[in-house]
Formats: C-alpha cells, sequence, structure tokens
C-alpha cells in the first residue's frame, strides 16, 4: 500500500468518525432545535460516501485529497456547534439565537463550498451512493442561501420575561415548554451549563449571566408550581405528541402513510410496496400516478429513500417505521431484514457459549450488524449482548478485542446503550484495551470513550478509570487517525474541571504544543481547542505559561484559519490576565497588530478576545509611564 493509499484510508476514517461522532449527539430540543436537527440530517446522509470511500481500492489524487480534506475541517466545526449547542445554556441560546443562527449559518456554507470540491465524476463509487450525496449536496446550496424564520413568539415572550418583575405565568409556561425546560432535572443540567459557561468564558458574559439567573429562577418557580410533570413518563408523553409534518416524497402516493418499503415501478414512480403490490394483484397494468402502461411487474427497492425516509425518522425523534413480517420473513443473508431478531440471538449465544473462534466470529458479525442501523443497535442491547461484549474485551485474541471494542462503539451511537454500556462496568476495560490492545483497538477504545462521554457523568467516571494518561500516550504515538481520537476524547473529557487538572498533571501540555508547532501534521486545531478549554483553568494556565507558548499563538493569530485564531486568542488571554511578562513578549513579537487586525476580523469570540488583550496592553503602558 503506498503512501496515497495511506492518505486515502486515513482521511476516510477520520470523515467516518466525524459522522458517526455527529450521529451520536442526541436530539435537540430547544430553541435551535430546527437548525440544529437539520444539520445532523443532512450530515448523516453523507456516510455512505465515506463508507464506499474506504472500501475503494482505487487511490485519489491530489485535487481529491484537498477535497476531502475540506470536509474533513468542514465537519469538524460542525461537530464543535453541535457540541456546543448540546451541552450549552438553552436559555443563553435563546437569548442568543442571532448569533447561534448565524454559526450555523457559517456551518452550512462551510460544508456546502467543501463538498463542490469533490470531483464525484471521478470516485469510484455506486451510481446510488453519487445520487445520493448529490442530493444531499444541494439540500445544503439551498439551505445555504436562506435563513430559518425567527420565533417571534419566543423573542416577545424572552424581552417581556427580562422586563417584567411579575410576569404572566402563561409566558413563562411558554418558555419552559419551548426551551425543554419543564422538569427540576431540566433545570439542574441548564444550571450545570451555566456555571460551566461562567467558568469558561469569565468577564465576557457581562450582565448576561444576571439575566439567565433571573429567568432560571422563575422558569423554577413554574416548574414547582407543576411537580406532576416532573417524571420520565410525563417528558414521554410530551415529546410523543409532537407529530412533526411528513415530507410528501416520503408518502406512498397511493396510501398517504409514511413508506416502510419503498419500491419503485418501471415509470420511475415509487410506492410502498404493500399497496403497489394491492394494485398489481387486482389485475391494474398501469402507474397509478401517471398512468402510464407498465412495462413489466417488477418492483426495484428504492434504498436511497429508504434511507432518507429512517434518518428523518431518527431527526424527528418518532419510531423508525418496520415493514409488515420484516424479522424473519426473508431468506438469512448479509442484505437480510433490518433487525434480523433470530440471527442475533444466536450470535449473542455463541458469545456466551461459543469457543474461542465462535465468540471472535459472533463479535464480527455483532459488530457490522450494529453498525448497520439503529433497529439491530437497539435490540443487540435489548437481548444482553453489552456484558457479554464487555466480558471479551478481555479476551487475549487481539482481534476478539478489536470486534468486542468496536461493536461497544457502534452500539454507543444509540443514546439509551450509553447507560447501558457503563452500568456493565465497560469503562475500566476500554481503558485497558486503550492502554494494551492493537492500534486499531486503541483507536476505537479512544473513539468509544468519547461516545461515552457526551453523557456529563460518565467523563467524571472516565477520569476517574484512569483513561486520560493512556490517551496522551495515544496522542502522541498512535496513527493519523489514532491521534484524531484520543484528541477528541481528551477535549470532550476537559470540560470537566478535575479532568482538565489530570490532563495537565499527566503532562498533556507538552505534546499538545508539538503538534501545534508542526503545522504539517494535522493536528493544529486538536491542539489548540484542547490548549483553549485547559487555559481557563489555573494549573492548566501555569502549565502553559511553562511551554513558552507565547510566539507561537502569536503566529497562529496572523495565519491561522478563523476558528484558530480564534482559540489562540483565548489562551493568549488566559495567560496575559495578571501576568505583565507575558504581555511583554506579545509586544515584542509584534503581537499588538495581529490583535488590532483580529479584533476587526475575527469571529465574535475573537474579537472580544483580542480586544480584552489589546486593553490589558494598554494598562501596561500606563503603569509603565513616568
Amino acid at each position: 500500500m503506498g503512501p496515497m493509499d495511506d492518505s486515502k484510508d486515513a482521511l476516510a476514517s477520520q470523515l467516518s468518525m466525524a459522522i458517526r461522532d455527529i450521529s451520536g449527539y442526541p436530539e435537540c430540543r430547544n430553541s435551535s432545535k430546527k437548525m440544529y436537527n437539520n444539520l445532523v440530517r443532512r450530515v448523516k446522509l453523507l456516510s455512505p460516501l465515506f463508507e464506499e470511500l474506504k472500501d475503494s481500492q482505487e487511490e485519489l489524487d491530489d485535487e481529491e485529497i484537498r477535497g476531502f480534506e475540506s470536509v474533513k475541517i468542514a465537519l469538524d466545526s460542525a461537530r464543535e456547534l453541535l457540541r456546543s449547542i448540546n451541552e450549552g445554556s438553552k436559555l443563553f441560546q435563546a437569548l442568543h439565537m442571532d448569533k447561534i443562527a448565524g454559526d450555523f449559518q457559517q456551518v452550512t456554507e462551510q460544508i456546502e463550498e467543501a463538498l463542490s470540491r469533490i470531483p464525484y465524476d471521478k470516485l469510484d463509487i455506486s451510481e446510488e451512493v453519487r445520487e445520493q450525496i448529490e442530493l444531499v449536496h444541494a439540500q445544503f446550496k439551498r439551505a445555504k442561501g436562506r435563513r430559518d424564520s425567527p420565533d417571534l413568539l419566543l423573542e416577545t415572550d424572552l424581552a417581556i420575561a427580562q422586563k417584567d418583575k411579575d410576569i404572566d405565568p402563561s409566558i413563562l409556561k411558554r418558555l419552559s415548554e419551548k426551551l425543554h425546560l419543564r422538569t427540576m432535572n431540566d433545570l439542574r443540567k441548564e444550571s450545570l451549563a451555566i456555571r460551566d459557561m461562567v467558568i469558561s468564558c469569565g468577564e465576557d458574559l457581562g450582565d448576561c449571566v444576571q439575566t439567565i439567573s433571573f429567568l432560571l429562577q422563575k422558569l423554577k418557580d413554574v416548574v414547582i408550581g407543576n411537580p406532576d410533570k416532573d417524571t420520565p413518563e410525563a417528558e414521554k408523553e410530551l415529546i410523543r405528541h409532537r407529530s412533526p409534518v411528513i415530507p410528501d416524497d416520503f408518502r406512498c402516493p397511493i396510501s398517504l402513510e409514511l413508506m416502510k418499503d419503498p419500491v419503485i415501478v418501471s415509470t420511475g414512480q415509487t410506492y410502498e410496496r404493500s399497496c403497489i403490490q394491492k394494485w398489481l394483484d387486482a389485475g391494474h397494468k398501469t402507474c397509478p400516478k401517471t398512468q402510464q402502461t407498465l412495462l413489466h411487474t417488477a418492483l426495484t427497492p428504492n434504498y436511497v429513500l429508504k434511507s432518507l425516509i429512517a434518518l428523518w425518522c431518527e431527526s424527528n425523534g418518532i419510531e423508525l417505521p418496520k415493514r409488515q413480517g420484516n424479522c424473519g420473513d426473508k431468506k438469512s443473508g448479509a442484505s437480510g431484514s433490518d433487525c434480523d431478531r433470530a440471527a442475533i440471538n444466536a450470535l449473542i449465544d455463541k458469545l456466551a457459549n461459543g469457543n474461542l473462534d465462535q465468540q471472535r466470529a459472533a463479535a464480527g458479525e455483532l459488530r457490522l450488524l450494529a453498525k448497520r442501523n439503529s433497529d439491530n443497535r437497539v435490540f443487540i442491547a435489548e437481548a444482553g449482548a453489552v456484558p457479554l461484549l464487555v466480558e471479551i474485551l478481555s479476551s487475549a485474541d487481539s482481534r476478539t478485542q478489536e470486534h468486542a471494542v468496536t461493536a461497544l462503539l457502534n452500539l454507543s451511537i444509540h443514546e439509551a446503550n450509553k447507560g447501558n454500556i457503563v452500568n456493565s462496568g465497560a469503562i475500566p476495560d476500554i481503558v485497558d484495551v486503550l492502554k494494551n490492545g492493537s492500534m486499531e483497538a486503541r483507536e476505537n477504545a479512544a473513539a468509544t470513550l468519547f461516545s461515552l462521554s457526551v453523557v456529563d457523568e460518565n467523563k467524571v467516571a472516565i477520569g476517574a478509570a484512569g483513561a486520560i494518561p493512556v490517551l496522551i500516550d495515544l496522542l502522541c504515538h498512535g496513527t493519523p487517525r489514532g491521534k484524531k481520537d484520543a484528541a477528541t476524547a481528551i477535549f470532550n473529557l476537559s470540560i470537566y474541571q478535575g479532568n482538565k487538572v489530570r490532563a495537565v498533571r499527566a503532562g498533556i501540555v507538552e505534546p499538545l504544543m508539538r503538534l501545534l508547532k508542526d503545522s504539517g501534521g494535522g493536528m493544529v486545531d486538536e491542539a489548540l481547542a484542547i490548549l483553549a478549554i485547559l487555559a481557563s483553568h489555573q494549573e492548566g494556565k501555569v502549565a502553559i505559561g511553562q511551554a513558552e507558548p507565547i510566539p507561537v499563538l502569536v503566529e497562529v493569530i496572523r495565519t491561522g484559519s478563523p476558528r484558530n485564531r480564534e482559540n489562540a486568542a483565548a489562551v493568549l488571554w488566559s495567560l496575559c490576565t495578571g501576568d505583565v511578562q507575558y504581555l511583554r513578549i506579545v509586544r515584542e513579537l509584534g503581537g499588538e497588530e495581529v490583535l488590532k487586525e483580529l479584533s476587526e476580523n475575527g469571529t465574535d469570540r475573537a474579537k472580544r478576545k483580542a480586544g480584552s488583550v489589546l486593553e490589558l496592553l494598554q494598562r501596561v503602558d500606563v503603569i509603565v509611564r513616568p
């Protein structure tokens, strides 16, 4: 395998991981819901392209590599935006809807421009996947040119709530519903999100924190006045009664219902299989929609549309459609039913009772089935596979171990499975695989820890299990994919304050500085993002300061990408706050000019950080004047 093959494989794996990460985020239920879910839905549809790219034997030329690298950068931006929306304060987002909408628009434009650089006609991909990607690209193009209409009622309610001391209870009730802050558990999570935001942003928030705290207290009064809602069942019932509008293209022209098993007839029209079959069985020889004579009565599955319908169902939080008798009415095989329960049960029996070869084969099959669709992920977990997979994580056979950890990774994409995996005692064993497994097993162990760390309490458990030093080792010595997997896991874990300390004491700053200085290594984005989050903690700030970071930070602000300039300015601001020596170095390196330029042309956050450092520089001038 040549260097270009290695580059293609690494790039395809990174792209697949980005899609997998984005798919693993839970459904958004706040003021950003529509933008968030639309972006997740569109991004998921890119997955088949990257899977076929991984399987392709053809090399990519320089133009294709550059195109896919642009997509990777764009997906990283999408992943970061979705993470911030998912974990951030719902009240803060509602109060800054214009900025949030602008962020989504920017990411949408970035992805669309990146997709425009890929020469699809030259790629070794199937016609079906090419059609799907062209359709997704068209969706991004349309979305790029328009913004969703603002929720005027929400804006009005927020404006009134901020001004009036005695707020109309009906307004607070609407805010509680719209922002999905309906229970004490919701409010506890919101409080934690606000606390984390204050810790990471500090004085940047200004009076906003007081406004948010005031609104949060008012919403608590509403929730306490409706204690019967504070139950999971009440939440489920509220979600169940919100029915999204089914797109016309997803409805069968005969029944007008959401299609479960769409098939194509000879005229090119698509129908629900059972409906068109009844039409044909009644002796009709024409297409019901066009009235054209059918050249033949063969029915061709419309896999692309079926995939789109499944993704739409997932993004809208409704149960995926199942065809009558789709479990067990087909002959077994790789292209069998979406949820072959008999086969899954047989595989789980082999995991429990089989010899080593049978366990290895069963784990490999479950790995593939869990990757295939959401139905499988649900049933495999419900059938009891998780504890058995956790048990064989300690297998002496490296291939069995790889299959087991990757199966758990694929299962963890389904939100409810994360708790099942953690409750089965998986975290210490996954950390052990991360430490001692093959390189593929280590990479997928890191990715699994990232997926599990989406749940806040898991961040604490993963850090306590000793994962961070081992992730740092993978960050230093792994393959390009392994380094990316380690970096994303470390970043997510470091959102929890205790893990910032663990990472710093495990020596993360030195390798991060090496990656930051190696502009050709492809890890500058990740290194800066982690440094920015560590710099918000005093120990992190001290450790970064000892690594002589100012020259490289100033250079990034001068020449880096918008996001990297923003993160570099954030690190610089943390270092310079209360430390005159760093401000003097910034000035000696000509940093004042680049900060002035950033304060005019950077992102909103970059402008604020650059402006804050410039103010500190001016104060130094005042202090040193005679």
